[in-house]
């Protein structure tokens, strides 16, 4: 495996995508093998938060939230128009999803993935239809939105829009690493 190291400008490439309407498809059947349980955090700690980001995003450059005051982010993480899901499996967190409803008519799933160890284990479609129809639960949802970028997991545009999500705007960006990464997460 090739590193990718810290002080590195890349590349990249953000997909915006939304769903206008509620799916037809029901809640999700739990996924085989050990059951799995999907937990609300309530007024969940900044630490916690930022260990689940961590985990999930540390391979795709999940950086920004590090750039934010703990007091900005305890303010978000606790507005009771945002709410952060835990799934957990043989004890421990296997992934998470956030969802931001703080626009009345728009929900954003601002954050959402598995940790390493639970990827290709069934789990993430079950995650994932979870969040949409929880987001679809919530009062006066009208649409909802995601983002993805290219150095997401590279199976994550496509599980958006098989779940339901459509693009609708592309941009171009670079950033500087902060920390390494595998070089093969690097679009070309």
């Amino acid at each position: 495996m090739s590193i990718t190291p810290a002080g590195t400008e890349v590349q990249y490439t953000v997909t915006w995508l939304e769903m206008t309407e509620r799916p037809t498809h029901g809640w999700p059947q739990q996924p085989a093998g050990e059951p799995a349980s999907l937990l609300k955090a309530d007024d969940p700690p900044v630490w916690f938060f930022l260990s689940l980001y961590d985990a999930v995003g540390r391979d795709h450059a999940w950086e920004d939230m590090h750039d934010r005051t703990e007091d900005d982010l305890a303010r978000w993480l606790r507005h009771p128009d945002t709410s952060l899901y835990t799934l957990m499996q043989q004890g421990w967190p296997h992934g998470f999803f956030m969802l931001d409803h703080r626009d009345p008519k728009v929900c954003n799933l601002a954050y959402f993935g598995l940790v390493p160890q639970a990827i290709g284990r069934g789990l993430g479609r079950f995650l994932l239809q979870n969040a949409v129809m929880t987001a679809w639960d919530l009062p006066g949802t009208e649409k909802l939105t995601v983002n993805t970028n290219t150095l997401d997991h590279p199976r994550a545009l496509h599980t958006y829009q098989r779940c339901g999500f459509e693009p609708v705007m592309r941009t171009d960006h670079s950033r500087v690493l902060k920390r390494p990464i595998d070089a093969s997460r690097i679009p070309d």
